[in-house]
């Protein structure tokens, strides 16, 4: 099992299904050095989304969608991907996204099943990008409702953007990796603030 576009920036992935949002949120050109979009092209997205389903299916024990992605599927993905990535990000600052969701985003097709143990599971519906978008969003509702979705977040340094799962006891992560980013950015900090005491004297 391989979550592509999370591996590819050093990261271990969520836990469980929440993996597949982490994933698909990493598709984001980010990281440093900054990796490729892997929704930049149709051919692109449906390499990374083959592996993602396969990815999902090898942890929920679920058989995976049969899924192919258009142009016009892939640009609407990355807008899903961009708003999910605002609200996520404004969850973890506890502040308001800079723009609300599209309605697409607010609403996508599910459904709820019985299966023959007993068990309701939650199914993506609709095709092509709305299947994923859908199917991402209820993986994001699954650890909202475990606590665990809060842990998803995106590292603060702005020029690396990696969406990081924060396993740190109190759940203060902020960056992908504290070395590269965290240290960076300490060091500008204290860069700017020797500026401006120079400014002072």
């Amino acid at each position: 099992m391989s979550w592509s576009a999370t591996v590819r920036y050093g990261l271990q992935p969520a836990p469980g299904e929440l993996a597949f949002v982490q994933d698909l949120l990493n598709t984001l050109s980010a990281g440093k050095p900054r990796g490729a979009d892997l929704l930049h092209t149709t051919e692109d997205a449906n390499e990374w989304l083959d592996q993602a389903l396969k990815s999902w299916s090898s942890t929920t024990h679920q058989p995976a969608p049969g899924i192919e992605l258009t142009a016009e599927d892939v640009r609407s993905l990355r807008d899903f991907r961009h708003d999910l990535n605002q609200i996520l990000q404004a969850q973890t600052a506890e502040t308001t996204p800079k723009s609300g969701p599209t309605a697409s985003l607010m609403t996508l097709p599910m459904a709820l099943r019985l299966d023959e143990h007993g068990t309701i599971r939650a199914e993506p519906r609709g095709t092509g990008w709305r299947q994923v978008a859908s199917l991402a969003l209820i993986e994001a509702y699954r650890a909202q409702c475990t606590d665990t979705l809060r842990r998803l977040k995106t590292c603060r340094n702005t020029r690396c953007a990696a969406a990081f799962y924060d396993r740190s006891r109190n759940n203060s992560g902020v960056w992908h990796d504290v070395r590269v980013c965290g240290n960076a950015a300490n060091l500008r900090n204290y860069r700017a603030r020797k500026r401006a005491g120079a400014d002072q004297v």
